[in-house]
């Protein structure tokens, strides 16, 4: 009995032993794989979801529509550095659809490489692109259309864009004004259209640019100054004549393009400063001569000192002739339009600029461009409040009005277009006065608002001028932007484009028996697009444009449901102006 004891006694224990054993190797190997390969959640998330807007292919080995490890499994195209995803490498693997809505998220992410594939399907880039370290981008070989996303523009590290053979269209949107370290930017073979934005000057890394194939308009004065190397702007619309710095470039193409034969006009005035700046870059790269260190910091002090004196030159003639004419400027404004039916709070901010038109302001406005970043709004208006001059405020918001782009209609013009204003053309009417359908000869419809002077009382025709000014430039795929505008005869109207499927107001609360109502992909799409307005006049413009009237009637709808917000810029000019910012589907 007591062999017996001792047998049972034993046995236990030994089994014991054997299963802690067999535990221990069945769980130490899966516990150490799930320490020492786990990707960062957000990563994954972002590419759960590119996964499943990508279609969920087949071709991509180890992605999963959810979970999973990609650093650790070894996802096909992704590259970690420790538990961050670093780069995602697709090309030419037939992949369709399009890129993930979150891939902002991706905070380390430097490479993105999707070259080569069907993604797109003529819808526009994904918007929320990473921003933070990525170096490299190429979708270059696919099928996106719309414009350049504008989150470009945040891209500080960015050095090679190539979106090449793609269907991108309309005017370029203006994302290279932050982007000094861009070397290469390769946008050929597309459908762009419209003049060279003003940001590609800012471009001072760039060797390689590519805009080929395009049908890009205007002249390309803007691409004299940038260290180029390689320059190629074939089979386009370009104007104008070839600056002769580009024609020292070692491999220029500029075939194909409407260039002005003869000799080119004398270089116009402050020329000096962009040619410094491309200076720059060309010090640092060198440092072995000091005799070439030397020449280049006596040039850019003589441009220095020469634009100085214009500066200040310019400067004490615009007081001595303010000082001169102060009193007629006066009686002038008393005959044509008293301050005294206004409060004096709002005369501040209706500044009317008649006298502006006998100075001659332009000749001030270069060396504001040279490096003098303009003031906001409402610095400007306090200029001169020491001397109580409300006639010397104009002129300052008159310096800083900028170029207008946009096509000048006569009242005859748009008389017959619209049928003389009838009210079988009349489409709506908002807070800034009534909208007209218009017509014209060669086919195209256009949206003709006639401004409500009650609403918006404009004290003179620059006042207006002003207006068209600081709505011409803004640009972006969901904001209505403008065409032209006319000023004759005391009539104040702007000219849009004209979009068939009307207000998103409208559509929601005026649809008849045989509307269909909006699908939930479109909701969503109406409701990025709107967003997307709206953060590009916050976070882009500069200074940043308030709506203050956002509301359905003013989302405008194309025939594929594409939002467009429209009166943007407009209700910063009505004094002491306080809107209802309303929901997008009220």
């Amino acid at each position: 009995m007591g062999t017996r004891r001792r047998r049972g006694g034993g046995m236990p224990g030994a089994a014991s032993l054997l299963l802690l054993a067999s535990c221990c190797f069945s769980v130490w190997p899966q516990s150490q794989i799930l320490v020492a390969a786990t990707t960062d959640a957000t990563d994954l998330t972002a590419l759960n979801t590119l996964f499943t807007s990508l279609n969920s292919p087949g071709q991509l080995k180890g992605w999963q529509v959810n979970g999973g490890d990609p650093c650790g499994e070894s996802w096909q195209g992704i590259t970690c550095s420790g538990s961050s995803v670093t780069a995602i490498k697709l090309p030419s693997l037939g992949l369709s659809g399009n890129l993930g809505y979150n891939m902002n998220t991706m905070s380390s992410l430097v490479e993105i490489d999707m070259s080569q594939n069907s993604l797109g399907g003529g819808q526009a880039i994904q918007y929320n692109l990473p921003t933070a370290k990525l170096e490299r981008l190429n979708l270059a070989g696919n099928q996106f259309g719309g414009n350049l996303p504008y989150s470009i523009f945040s891209m500080n590290n960015l050095k090679y864009l190539n979106l090449n053979h793609n269907q991108l269209q309309g005017k370029m949107t203006d994302v290279f004004s932050n982007l000094g370290s861009l070397t290469t930017v390769d946008l050929s073979f597309n459908s762009l259209t419209g003049d060279l934005p003003e940001g590609l000057s800012s471009l001072s890394s760039v060797k390689t640019l590519y805009l080929q194939n395009n049908q890009l308009t205007g002249s390309i004065n803007v691409l004299a100054d940038l260290p180029l190397s390689d320059l190629n702007v074939a089979n386009n619309r370009f104007t104008g004549w070839i600056p002769s710095q580009l024609k020292k470039i070692n491999s220029l193409q500029t075939d194909g393009n409407s260039w002005t034969s003869g000799p080119a006009p004398p270089p116009p005035p402050f020329t000096a400063p962009p040619s410094n700046r491309r200076k720059s870059p060309a010090k640092k790269d060198s440092g072995s001569s000091s005799s070439d260190g030397k020449s280049g910091i006596s040039g850019g002090a003589v441009a220095g000192i020469i634009i100085s004196l214009l500066v200040v030159g310019a400067i004490v003639a615009f007081f001595v002739i303010r000082k001169k004419r102060k009193s007629k400027r006066e009686e002038h404004f008393e005959q044509h339009q008293p301050f005294t039916s206004f409060p004096s709070n709002e005369v501040k901010d209706m500044k009317p600029f008649e006298e502006s038109t006998t100075i001659d302001v332009d000749s001030l406005a270069s060396p504001a461009s040279v490096g003098l970043k303009p003031p906001a709004k409402i610095e400007r208006n306090k200029s001169f409040d020491d001397d109580d001059d409300f006639s010397s405020k104009p002129v300052a918001r008159k310096s800083n009005t900028k170029p207008i782009k946009a096509v000048v209609y006569s009242v005859a013009d748009l008389q017959i277009a619209t049928d003389s204003f009838s009210m079988d053309n009349l489409v709506g009417e908002g807070t800034f006065g009534r909208v007209y359908r218009s017509q014209f000869n060669d086919g195209k419809v256009l949206a003709v608002k006639k401004l409500d002077c009650t609403v918006i009382p404009f004290q003179s025709s620059e006042d207006f001028v002003e207006l068209v000014s600081n709505i011409s430039i803004l640009h972006h795929p969901n904001l209505n932007e403008l065409v032209g505008y006319c000023m004759e005869h005391g009539q104040h109207l702007l000219v849009y484009d004209f979009h068939r499927n009307g207000s998103l107001h409208d559509l929601l609360h005026l649809s008849d028996e045989y509307s269909k109502p909006l699908s939930w992909n479109s909701r969503i799409k109406i409701a990025l697009g709107s967003a997307r307005a709206l953060e590009y006049l916050h976070e882009v413009c500069s200074p940043s444009v308030v709506h203050k009237n956002f509301k359905s009637s003013n989302i405008l709808l194309d025939s594929e449901y594409n939002p467009h917000v429209s009166d943007a810029g407009l209700a910063s000019f009505i004094p002491d102006a306080e809107f209802q910012v309303c929901s997008m589907y009220s």
